[in-house]
């Protein structure tokens, strides 16, 4: 069995749960047998991370903790003033490659929060977690201010939405093909970790 090790950085409590599942459930796309070693992530406010040197720092001690060698994602919500994931997400990321040039790396930007890809396969969710059993996904996923309240109005009465509880089991199980579709910032995701996990894969780790 193939192992390859993977650092992550994250900014919520619930994707400290969720991005592990999303690393593994796409490495089980390459291949069912490779199965990737996450190590804890890494929680960092996004206000503070895009500050000057604090990415840099987070990502030389995330490096630091996989020894050298393995990779390291950055996911961070985009809905903040002035954030556009085009332009903001390829600066952060000449950051981080400048802090560590010895790992493979990526950032990912969701638009506007992670749980828009849940929005962009809704259809695939219905019934699950209390949302209703008629869930349609919203023409533009991507555009909505407020991912989560969209999912917790979705529910059934007495239920709302917990990033804590709910991110990660809806990562479980949100199709994630409906999903590249519909929301660019998750192709660009899963083409990113997919990308990362193959090539340690065939490096050997």
């Amino acid at each position: 069995m193939t192992q390859a090790r993977i650092a992550v950085i994250v900014e919520g409590h619930g994707e400290c749960k969720a991005v592990p599942i999303l690393v593994r459930r796409i490495a089980r796309e390459i291949d069912p047998g490779f199965v990737p070693v996450v190590l804890p992530p890494l929680r960092v406010p996004a206000s503070r991370l895009i500050k000057d040197g604090e990415l840099e720092r987070s990502v030389d001690f995330t490096a630091r903790k996989l020894g050298g060698s393995g990779g390291i994602i950055v996911i961070l919500d985009c809905d903040w003033g002035g954030c556009c994931p085009a332009k903001m997400g390829p600066a952060l990321k000449e950051r981080a490659i400048a802090a560590r040039r010895d790992v493979s790396l990526t950032v990912i930007l969701a638009k506007m929060e992670y749980e828009a890809w849940f929005l962009a396969s809704a259809e695939s969710l219905r019934g699950k977690r209390g949302l209703n059993e008629n869930l349609q996904s919203p023409s533009d996923p991507e555009s909505i201010r407020g991912a989560k309240g969209w999912l917790s109005r979705n529910m059934n009465a007495g239920r709302s939405y917990s990033e804590t509880d709910d991110q990660p089991a809806l990562t479980e199980i949100f199709d994630m093909a409906s999903a590249r579709r519909a929301a660019d910032s998750f192709d660009k995701c899963y083409r990113d970790i997919n990308s990362m996990l193959t090539k340690l894969r065939d490096e050997g780790g």
